[in-house]
């Protein structure tokens, strides 16, 4: 396998760069899946030259996918973040967060979900171990280095770390700050491996890039280099997930060795000595399963997700073929059908006439969709929050845009956009308004709500993996949808904050097709003083 990731380097390749990630495209899945041309991209990526760029702009140096551009960017979140709730998440190794104390503001959530995954994997609760030099307008001034260094020692003296990570902030960049060589210096004074993270917000458009250099620091630094393989042990990537996974792989007798989040640092240091590593979402877990790959030889598990009953199949067998169990596995498989397709039935009949939504990240959107298309759920329309052409290894079964259109069908409006709220009300204008949306990140389901859509916040998101997934998915769906008649009433009595112009419109990136079109719009038609009509209703 050719080298793709250069672990002599601190710093990580950005996706857009890597993967030619994009964050804005509209249209029929069918479509994305052309333009994206995965095996052509594949061909690059592996070093074979091609005839010229897979987006169809003949260019033989690059090989971009074209995006749309909006002038309006509401809400989003950044590298920096993603590294919080990843090495912020391991159990007995401290972040430092070298940056001014707002960049801290998400470790109250993060702390919250932190502990909640514990939970989930019966562990001891804790609160996060991150620290932060705060740095202040003289830091900016003057440098921060010898307050960071300050930090690294009282960290340690305090909490005793196995490992500590420091993180780049946007400020820290601006000013130059050399965390490589603090944290080379701090390693050599304090015998620990300190690691540093390149995460400043403004370094990729996108945040999904923070995983990827959660994941680099990890390999880079704290992995086993000489290990010794544990032929029952497997990497999961995941993130706050329920253990799902040790059933559904108990009788192929493997062990799941949860990276990275509430993760131990003796479980990280093993992902070298691992039969396998696979993921429950391509997006997660394909920088870390190449990066052991190819440094150490792990493979990686290449077939679809296991989300549904042919995806599960699949990912089940190639499972079972890198562990050299294949003579068992069908029996399992056949065995899982019978347990699970009755109730699967059952559902399927409630679901007759239901449509669904889809608001994820992106490969997990596929996975959520493979099962409510499996549950007899129509799907006309989704959002995800990115989209990467290629994955790392570059996998022909990790292609999953790719394997649910080929398998389930089309997408007719198939959204990529960045988390933003004021295109919610556009793009359900534009189709026969779900029954139901889900949706991975928390803030954004209040959203839904007031647009009279039942909402569920998928927080434990293993919920859809493997046959069970389809009767978990199920049965909460029709809990959701149990207040329908709630929703619709909510949405009578909230005012959204955009203009009737702009809640009429059906083309959520209006904006990017015509960026001259707020200067064609008549001042605010709905410019309401809100705290009079709540005195008229109370």
């Amino acid at each position: 396998m050719a080298k793709k990731i250069n672990l002599e380097m601190s710093a990580v390749e950005n996706r857009e760069m890597r993967l030619g990630t994009i964050i804005g495209w509209d249209g029929p899945a069918s479509e994305l899946v052309k333009d994206s041309n995965y095996i052509e991209r594949s061909q690059r990526f592996e070093g074979i030259k091609t005839s010229g760029c897979a987006g169809g702009c003949g260019s033989r140096k690059a090989c971009k996918l074209c995006e749309l551009n909006s002038p309006l960017n509401q809400q989003t979140m950044c590298a920096n973040a993603i590294v919080e709730c990843q090495i912020g998440n391991i159990t007995d190794c401290i972040l430092i967060q070298h940056a001014p104390i707002g960049c801290s503001g998400d470790n109250p959530w993060f702390n919250l979900a932190f502990n909640m995954g514990l939970g989930r994997r019966n562990k001891p609760p804790q609160n996060l171990k991150i620290y932060s030099t705060n740095l202040l307008e003289s830091d900016m001034v003057f440098g921060a280095s010898d307050k960071l260094r300050r930090t690294c020692r009282t960290v340690f003296e305090r909490e005793h770390p196995k490992a500590i990570f420091i993180s780049m902030a946007c400020a820290t960049a601006i000013i130059g700050e050399d965390i490589d060589s603090i944290a080379d210096e701090m390693e050599s004074e304090l015998g620990i491996p300190v690691v540093p993270l390149h995460c400043e917000g403004f370094r990729s458009k996108h945040w999904s890039t923070g995983f990827d250099v959660s994941q680099h620091g990890v390999v880079r630094q704290i992995v086993n280099k000489n290990p010794v393989k544990q032929k029952d042990l497997i990497n999961i990537v995941a993130l706050w997930g329920t253990d799902y996974f040790t059933p559904l792989l108990k009788p192929l007798g493997l062990r799941v060795n949860y990276m990275i989040d509430m993760a131990s640092f003796d479980e990280l240091r093993q992902a070298s000595e691992a039969v396998a590593t696979a993921t429950f979402c391509n997006t997660l877990g394909s920088y870390m399963a190449t990066a052991l790959e190819q440094e150490y030889g792990v493979p990686q598990i290449d077939a679809p997700q296991p989300y549904g009953f042919k995806g599960t199949d699949e990912w089940l067998r190639a499972v079972a073929h890198v562990v050299g169990k294949d003579d068992i596995i069908e029996d399992y498989i056949s065995s899982e059908h019978e347990r699970v397709l009755p109730k699967v039935n059952e559902l399927r009949e409630k679901f007759k006439g239901v449509k669904g939504f889809v608001m994820t990240g992106s490969a997990y959107a596929h996975g959520l969709i493979t099962v409510l298309r499996e549950l007899g759920i129509e799907v006309d329309g989704s959002i995800v929050f990115h989209h990467d052409p290629i994955y790392d290894g570059a996998g022909v079964h990790q292609n999953t845009l790719e394997e649910l259109v080929n398998t389930y069908g089309d997408i007719k409006n198939y959204t990529v956009s960045k988390t933003e709220a004021y295109q919610l009300s556009n793009i359900f204008n534009r189709i026969e308004k779900p029954d139901f949306v889900i949706i991975r990140h928390q803030g954004l389901a209040p959203e839904a709500a007031k647009l009279g859509i039942p909402a569920l916040a998928m927080g434990d998101e293993h919920i859809p993996v493997g046959y069970d997934g389809l009767i978990r998915t199920g049965e909460i769906i029709l809990d959701i949808m149990a207040r329908k008649k709630f929703n619709r009433v909510l949405s009578k009595h909230i005012k959204l904050p955009y203009t009737d112009w702009w809640l009429s419109q059906s083309d959520p990136f209006l904006l990017s097709h015509d960026p001259k079109a707020l200067d064609k719009v008549v001042p605010l038609e709905n410019d309401v003083d809100y705290e009079d009509e709540l005195d008229e209703a109370v």
